[in-house]
């Protein structure tokens, strides 16, 4: 009986030494779409392809830095679904929005057709710099498969100033720089 008895104790004491060790679930954050200015003029079918991100990116866990050759990389705070993927649904929306008489859909989607227009978007940077500005470097280009129009490619820099100095208000700032982008975009494909 006192050999069973230290075996439920040692059973016990382990299970609490496990509860101990757990650590809390993860905390999960979604960027979210900014309203910006309508810029009719659009072509009627755009494409957004798959947002490409710079592989320090790619990780659940939202990188709050990569200043001074260091990432500063947030051990409970994740992004809610892949970094790429969401940028471009969020991206899609916003151009449905400024796009009046625009059509946007996104190629990974069930959804497929014709595009007047592609986009193509490469995400360089996307966290705060030393001062907690939020940064977004990308390079971003739109083609017209159904006309010679020239390709337009441009590389841009957006910031914004996170809203709080925690992981909220640094993920409401790149919802705010994601929308600046949104904005150059659509005036790319304006006619």
């Amino acid at each position: 009986m006192a050999c069973g008895r230290r075996h439920f104790v040692v059973q016990v004491a382990m299970l609490a030494a496990l509860a101990g060790c757990a650590s809390p679930s993860p905390v999960l954050y979604t960027l979210a779409p900014v309203p910006g200015p309508a810029q009719p003029g659009g072509p009627k079918l755009v494409s957004v392809r798959e947002v490409s991100l710079a592989r320090y990116l790619e990780r659940s866990q939202i990188v709050r830095s990569s200043e001074g050759y260091q990432l500063a990389v947030e051990a409970n705070n994740w992004w809610g679904e892949p970094l790429g993927a969401m940028i471009g649904r969020v991206l899609e929306e916003e151009l449905s929005q400024r796009l009046p008489g625009t059509t946007v859909i996104g190629d990974t989607g069930a959804i497929g057709g014709d595009p007047d227009a592609v986009v193509e978007t490469n995400i360089l940077r996307f966290d705060a710099d030393h001062a907690g500005t939020v940064v977004l470097r990308a390079q971003v280009a739109v083609t017209f498969p159904k006309s010679r129009r020239t390709p337009r490619i441009r590389s841009v820099r957006l910031t914004a100033p996170p809203a709080t100095a925690d992981i909220r208000g640094e993920v409401a700032g790149m919802s705010v720089v994601l929308g600046q982008l949104a904005d150059t975009i659509a005036g790319m494909l304006r006619a």
